[in-house]
């Protein structure tokens, strides 16, 4: 097996090994050379090799997302490492933890005219959660006599490896980004065989809080005495909380609980779609008396970001008495109104607090419940009925998505519409609402998709999936990854939100309209292309669409650019009624 002759490398390759770390997501250069040949020639490593710095990141984090563990991404010095930002900022608000390894320019090199040198030093400090910074360090020839230069190498070395295992372990520990780098200095290619490195290591060590009745007390009083409490789930993996927790919540009369999408929880009495509740009542001449009557006494959250503004809008005017959030690792004021962080996992906290609650007499859920049977039954009146659109398009596609496939949705309207809907219980969401960003959500998917080899849908809105489209020009994508875009020839969001929506400035530098399709792009990466137009086309388009194929297959949806918005904001005036 060959080796880099440089000893940080073989540490950084032999202590990613060590804590479990299987692939490594490499774009080329020249800098990294000694951890492209440690990496690439070990056994126990899987290596990808992505040019684009931005897509190798978030390939890498769709990875880590489904794996549960680290994924390591690496590049050269310069302007590649600032590519890494987008991917690295949702993983610090998603909590993924991945492994950003950087080659640099020895200390001395920086600031002096060399090409593609930058300040590289704690360059992510403001979302990471981890920068070891390394020591550069000299190739000494066995030979050497020089003890103050041996002496030099074995404290660069020590120090070193101190700070992977640091970093590598803050990745396990906190499930987040970490930065390691690494100067090199020249020559970066030479090689030894069979090399033992042994480095310091230093195991992870994995913190669990739990609480005491006696430190419960206080607020499992509070609970009992509330008549309505509201729990709100965020984003969460499937299948991360026990159904008896899930169970025991929905039997409670004075409790209601509201999940999203990407909540991947499912219990029939759950509110699953938010905005079809909140959404009405923001436009009833009775807005004030029906806010009052949810408001509750008790807001319980967890998980990770919510997508619904209308509920932030509702519980940010009518703040709950009390918000209490369960997380072992952060707590956000998300409603201005925040005063309780358990930190400790979910199912921790309800095994040690629910055997000393108790159920109460009320109303709240019984009486929101019959107001969700309703807006059901205006849901289905509406849809049967609407013009072909956005909306009539995600209809379309809900009841075709194979049982069990994991979904990728793109951020703004794309991940908004299909929360209008009710999915299949047997599918694992994901959208990365870490930042809500578009950029990334094509590479995520792809990550997500070779990760396990499971089939992965994604479905994107066309900026996002254009402003990505980098996220293809690899040679791993497989044949069961499947991509519908949504064309409105624009960023149709900007259309939902209040402006002025007709005038050549908003088409220009807000809606960005164009022209764009995307089958030349699947011509060059060897996609199946299909594309739909009206419903006829679109239901013809989705037929076979999701099974089995020699190559990745693309759908692209055309609809009317200037009627999605009007069919979006009527629904919400036609749910009311």
């Amino acid at each position: 097996m060959k080796y880099s002759k440089i000893p940080v490398a073989r540490s950084i390759v032999a202590l990613c090994v060590a804590k479990d770390i299987k692939h490594v997501v490499i774009s080329p250069g020249s800098r990294n050379a000694p951890l492209t040949i440690g990496f690439t020639h070990h056994s126990n490593i899987k290596a990808y090799s992505i040019v684009d710095e931005r897509c190798a990141a978030f390939f890498a984090l769709g990875m880590a997302q489904q794996l549960k563990k680290p994924v390591a991404v690496v590049c050269t010095s310069g302007s590649a490492l600032l590519n890494y930002y987008p991917a690295i900022s949702e993983a610090f608000y998603s909590d993924i933890p991945l492994v950003v390894i950087s080659a640099d320019r020895p200390v001395e090199r920086i600031d002096i005219g060399d090409g593609q040198t930058i300040r590289q030093k704690n360059v992510f400090e403001n979302h990471i959660l981890y920068s070891a910074n390394l020591y550069s360090e000299l190739v000494l020839e066995a030979e050497t006599k020089d003890e103050k230069l041996k002496q030099k190498q074995f404290e660069a070395q020590k120090h070193n490896e101190r700070e992977i295992n640091l970093a590598l372990n803050k990745a396990i520990e906190e499930k987040g980004p970490v930065h390691i780098n690494v100067p090199f200095y020249e020559p970066l290619y030479d090689t030894v065989e069979d090399v033992n490195a042994q480095p310091l290591q230093i195991f992870p060590e994995i913190k669990e809080r739990f609480y005491t009745a006696k430190q419960l007390d206080p607020y499992v009083k509070v609970w009992n005495s509330a008549r309505r409490k509201m729990v709100i789930v965020g984003v969460e993996q499937p299948n991360a909380v026990e159904q008896e927790f899930l169970d025991k919540l929905a039997k409670d009369p004075s409790v209601i609980v509201f999940t999203e999408t990407t909540s991947n929880l499912h219990q029939d009495e759950f509110f699953t779609r938010i905005d079809t509740l909140i959404g009405p009542i923001e436009k009833d001449m009775n807005r004030d008396d029906l806010f009052l009557k949810l408001q509750p006494d008790i807001l319980l959250t967890f998980g990770g970001m919510i997508v619904s503004k209308k509920i932030k809008a509702f519980l940010r005017n009518f703040n709950p008495k009390n918000h209490w959030h369960i997380d072992p690792k952060k707590a956000y004021n998300t409603f201005f109104c925040l005063n309780k962080h358990f930190e400790t996992e979910v199912n921790s906290f309800f095994s040690e607090f629910f055997p000393l609650t108790e159920d109460i007499e009320s109303d709240y859920a019984a009486f929101w419940k019959d107001v969700r049977k309703k807006r059901q039954k205006r849901h289905e009146e509406y849809m049967a009925e609407i013009e072909y659109s956005d909306l009539k398009a995600m209809q379309l596609i809900v009841p075709e998505v194979p049982e069990g496939n994991i979904i990728h949705f793109g951020n703004s309207s794309t991940i908004r519409y299909a929360q209008l809907f009710q999915w299949d219980k047997s599918l694992k969401i994901y959208c990365n609402r870490g930042t809500s960003g578009i950029d990334g959500s094509v590479s995520t998917a792809v990550g997500a998709a070779v990760s396990l080899g499971e089939p992965v849908l994604l479905v994107t809105g066309d900026l996002s999936f254009f402003y990505d489209s980098n996220a293809l020009w690899n040679n791993y994508i497989p044949p069961n990854l499947r991509i519908i875009v949504l064309n409105n020839r624009g960023g149709g969001i900007f259309r939902i939100l209040p402006g002025n929506k007709n005038s050549e400035n908003f088409d220009t530098f807000f809606e960005t309209v164009h022209n764009l399709k995307a089958r030349p792009l699947c011509e060059m990466y060897d996609f199946e292309y299909r594309s739909a137009d009206s419903e006829d086309t679109l239901k013809n388009a989705l037929n076979g669409f999701f099974e089995k194929s020699e190559k990745p297959r693309l759908l692209e949806i055309f609809t009317p650019r200037k009627t999605n918005d009007e069919v979006l904001l009527e629904y919400f005036n036609f749910m009311k009624s």
